[in-house]
């Protein structure tokens, strides 16, 4: 079994990226592509029907971006400073903590926006409480696979530990 700290190099960084990575795609993907819904669209004060209110709405997707990307370059540097050494960890760390990241960004955004401050909902609809609860579920699912992944991770080039009858890994590269 693999010491819990052996995933500790990645763990914060690719955490990291996913949180600015699944902010990103929500940004792209529900503000922009679809146009369900914009930053501030539930809160009566910027309806997303008038000039003025989608200037607000374009102006708060616009920081939303920012800080997204601030993960991702968060993230990014994270990881690139922690490469300078071999890291024991292959892609299920990466792509798996990635996963929690977004994961926590759709249930904190999911909670924090769309529930408790009511600024927006994922589809501006009659009734968009099973579009508010399908987000939680998705994040929640991100969470608990990329959990899964990330912990069935086993390739620690621990000479103390190795095993002839474990298959090769191919740790991440600098």
């Amino acid at each position: 079994m693999a010491d819990v700290n052996e995933h500790r190099p990645i763990r914060l960084p690719a955490t990291l990226l996913g949180i600015g990575l699944g902010g990103a795609v929500d940004g792209i993907v529900l503000h922009q592509l679809l146009q369900w819904h914009h930053l501030l669209t539930s809160t009566g004060r910027h309806p997303a029907t008038t000039v003025a209110g989608l200037e607000a709405n374009t102006l708060a997707d616009g920081l939303f971006h920012v800080v997204a990307y601030a993960f991702v370059i968060a993230g990014v540097a994270m990881l690139w400073s922690r490469t300078r050494r071999p890291i024991a960890q292959t892609w299920r760390s990466l792509v798996g903590y990635g996963a929690v990241g977004w994961g926590l960004f759709n249930l904190v955004e999911g909670v924090v926006d769309h529930h408790l401050l009511e600024l927006h909902h994922v589809r501006e609809v009659a009734d968009p409480l099973p579009y508010d609860l399908a987000f939680l579920a998705v994040g929640a699912t991100l969470l608990l696979a990329g959990w899964m992944v990330a912990r069935s991770d086993r390739s620690t080039p621990s000479r103390a530990r190795s095993s002839s009858t474990d298959p090769p890994r191919r740790p991440l590269k600098r």
